[in-house]
């Protein structure tokens, strides 16, 4: 019998591709469950802490002070970062093309994480660029820092992120620029743009060039490896330079032409470094910081929430002080200084170039070690040691151990092997010089050059330093004779040696001063006195007003007499007297006989712009109008017929003037009120000039007494500072945008006194002589 055929039942295909996309969501779903719980781990502080709302609104930031110049330039900063930040709209657009074509281009479209480019980086690994926009760059930057290592790198980007949106929710776009720019580490303490363009293109932002901004974007991606300045990373940088002109032509800011043109311009780099001790008005800087310390703990921010005070600090605060400095005037005061010291240093070496004991004079060997012991004590070598327990005896042998060490020189610095002791030496052989000017109407001063070199020499001449005045004095005694004696220039005294005894104005002997050189005899005229310095006239006015008298007027014109003895030997200049002191002195015989304390800064500022300080002249009275006029009538004759006439010559000599007179001759013919001042030992030279509407000071001398000339040819007021006098007026003058002026002082309406001499010989004698003055 056949079998019956039996029939298989198919079997049931099961949905394979079904199951592989099910499971494709399920991996999906958990991936993006994955990064939202990432991002709300992270929103949660789980990954660090976060930035509060406030921090985002306000970031800390170390901002530095400006000190700004009157004529509007920046002199310096003060500064832990050297940060000067900048307003978005102070930002030239070829920077922010620049910016935003290499740095992320589709900035404008993102809401802080550029997802496209994001899924690049990861498909190929960061080897076609990475993803990190400008924003999650600028929360780098302010708040989660260098790039973490491992794992934590992941928990870093993804904190970037978090915060990122949240600046993004915060600042316009505009602002997330201005921020990023503003913040980034430029190195060379350029920290934000602003200080990158000044220091390595010497110029403001809103100034950059495109191929300027270009080399600025080009180190974004790494400021030194990219560094413009570094002669191992030049070509680096000149090539990053071309890449930013070449996303900008991808991006349609430019034209291939535009940019093969810019790609041919050479990368030429001003770099103008900005540390402390680097550009104008060092000194004045350094000094400024007393005045802003004393304003600081007078004016307090607030109190913070414990009720503490608070206050403004100088190095993070981001303020603007706004001085009375004029850079022009600054510049030609430094440069008056840089072209004379030079050569008067080398003529003081040459005279020390015989004397055993260079570059001290008139001393004992016992005194040349105390000046060594005084120095090596107050060296930094000296407190470092110091303070690591170490012996005197142990630090003192250090300082005759060989050492590297840059030494300062006028032609440059010297990299050099020195013991210290021998650096001492070295360094106290360099003539020193301090130089100030001031308005004597409003008392703003316009130059301070308080030495001959920041780095080297820290000290400053100006208002810190106090030496002997030498005659730069006696107008102070001629002006109290003015003002109680009515004496007039044209009045006469008898040159002739004066005694005052002993038991009189305080003497405690015989005081009978004669005159340098010896000259005497005859009559003399006051103005032929002071423009001579003739020490026997100067004693008959101190007998006559006292040196009480003297000194009260000296006082009332800003000098602190406290520790001036009240004695006649003043009316020499044996005081010692700040520069700072004479210049505001002396400006009160331009002013009218009103004094006007010297005024540093205008306003301060704060970051926002809202004005925390305003100057307020500090004046006062002390002598009449005629007075002042008359003490100004007697100093013209110093610069017309005196120690100061050098300044009106027009012919070259030879001798002291040949070389060591810098500028001579000068050739000056408007109205010039002067004093020179010559100190014992040549230890100090002066000259004080007054024009109508500027007085300037300057004292030159070395850092002990007992450096100095052998002799008065070289040593005197009239060779050591008065041409650094001339060499900053001629400057000043040649700028007639400064507008100082070369006119005649102001005359009184009602002059009392005869200043008319023109009947006297230039000798100040005439046939016709008026009657003596009854002393």
């Amino acid at each position: 019998m056949a079998k019956r055929a039996t029939s298989k039942k198919p079997k049931k295909t099961t949905n394979n591709n079904g199951k592989y996309i099910s499971w494709f969501w399920r991996i999906f779903a958990v991936g993006i469950l994955s990064v939202v719980m990432l991002f709300l781990l992270a929103s949660w502080n789980v990954f660090g802490e976060l930035p509060s709302f406030e921090e985002l609104e306000n970031p800390e930031s170390n901002l530095a002070t400006k000190i700004i110049s009157v004529d509007g330039k920046l002199l310096g900063t003060y500064y832990n970062e050297n940060r000067t930040p900048i307003k978005y709209e102070d930002l030239p657009q070829n920077l922010i093309d620049a910016l935003v074509a290499t740095e992320d281009e589709r900035y404008y479209e993102h809401s802080g994480i550029d997802f496209k480019g994001t899924a690049r980086a990861f498909a190929y690994l960061g080897k076609k660029g990475g993803a990190s926009t400008i924003t999650q760059q600028l929360s780098k930057l302010l708040f989660t820092g260098e790039a973490a290592k491992g794992w934590e790198r992941y928990t870093q980007k993804v904190k970037e992120y978090v915060i990122a949106t949240r600046l993004e929710r915060q600042y316009t776009k505009q602002e997330i620029v201005a921020m990023y720019l503003n913040k980034f580490d430029f190195l060379f303490r350029a920290i934000g743009i602003s200080s990158a363009s000044r220091i390595y293109f010497n110029k403001d932002v809103k100034d950059l060039e495109l191929h300027e901004s270009a080399v600025l974007v080009a180190m974004l991606k790494n400021p030194r490896q990219y560094n413009p300045y570094r002669e191992i990373s030049r070509e680096k940088s000149l090539m990053r330079r071309n890449q930013v002109f070449k996303q900008m032509e991808k991006n349609g800011m430019i034209t291939t032409a535009e940019k093969d043109s810019l790609q041919a311009i050479p990368m030429v780099v001003t770099f103008t470094p900005e540390g402390h001790a680097d550009g104008i008005a060092t000194y004045f800087r350094e000094n400024l910081k007393k005045f802003l310390s004393k304003w600081i703990e007078e004016n307090p921010k607030g109190e913070d929430e414990n009720g503490n005070l608070e206050y403004y600090n100088i190095y993070r605060d981001g303020l603007t002080i706004t001085t009375t400095i004029d850079s022009r005037m600054q510049k030609l005061a430094e440069e008056a200084v840089e072209k004379h010291m030079p050569n008067l240093q080398s003529a003081f070496d040459k005279q020390n170039a015989n004397n055993t004991t260079a570059p001290f004079r008139d001393i004992e060997k016992e005194d040349i070690a105390l000046i060594f012991n005084r120095a090596m004590k107050s060296s930094e070598r000296w407190r470092k040691m110091k303070a690591q327990g170490k012996s005197d005896s142990d630090i003192k042998k250090s300082f005759d151990v060989k050492t590297d060490m840059t030494v300062f020189s006028w032609r440059g610095d010297i990299d050099t092997l020195m013991t210290p002791r021998d650096s001492i030496r070295y360094y106290k052989k360099f003539l020193r010089s301090g130089m100030m000017s001031m308005v004597p109407q409003t008392g703003e001063v316009r130059a301070w050059v308080g030495g001959i070199n920041m780095t080297h020499f820290q000290y400053d001449h100006v208002q810190t330093g106090k030496r002997q005045v030498g005659s730069t004095f006696k107008p102070f005694l001629y002006a109290t004779a003015v003002d109680q004696l009515h004496i007039s220039p044209c009045d006469t005294l008898p040159n002739t040696l004066y005694t005052i005894p002993a038991g009189s104005h305080g003497n405690t002997k015989d005081w009978t001063p004669e005159n340098s050189g010896g000259d005497m005899g005859g009559m003399v005229t006051m103005k032929y006195a002071l423009a001579q310095s003739i020490n026997t006239i100067s004693a008959r006015l101190m007998d006559k007003v006292g040196p009480s008298q003297v000194l009260k007027l000296a006082s009332d014109l800003g000098v602190d007499t406290k520790n001036i003895p009240e004695v006649p030997s003043i009316a020499l200049g044996t005081p010692d007297i700040s520069l700072y002191e004479m210049v505001s002195a002396y400006g009160a015989f331009a002013n009218k006989g009103v004094y006007v304390k010297p005024q540093m800064v205008s306003t301060i500022q704060d970051k926002n712009g809202t004005i925390l300080y305003q100057h307020v002249p500090e004046t006062r009275d002390v002598l009449s109008d005629e007075s002042a006029y008359i003490t100004l009538e007697l100093m013209k004759g110093v610069t017309s017929s005196g120690s100061g006439a050098r300044l009106r010559h027009s012919w070259r000599k030879d001798g002291v003037y040949k070389n060591t007179v810098t500028g001579y001759p000068y050739g000056f013919t408007n109205p010039i009120a002067g004093k020179t001042g010559t100190t014992q030992n040549q230890s100090d030279g002066w000259f004080m000039g007054v024009v109508p509407d500027l007085v300037t000071g300057v004292w030159v001398g070395g850092d002990d007494r007992s450096v100095h000339f052998p002799g008065i040819g070289y040593g005197q007021g009239a060779t050591m500072a008065l041409p650094i006098w001339a060499l900053y007026m001629k400057g000043v003058y040649a700028n007639i945008d400064l507008k100082v002026s070369d006119k005649d002082f102001e005359r009184p309406e009602n002059l009392s006194i005869e200043t008319n001499c023109d009947n006297y010989k230039s000798n100040g004698v005439s046939d016709d002589l008026p009657d003596e003055l009854d002393f």
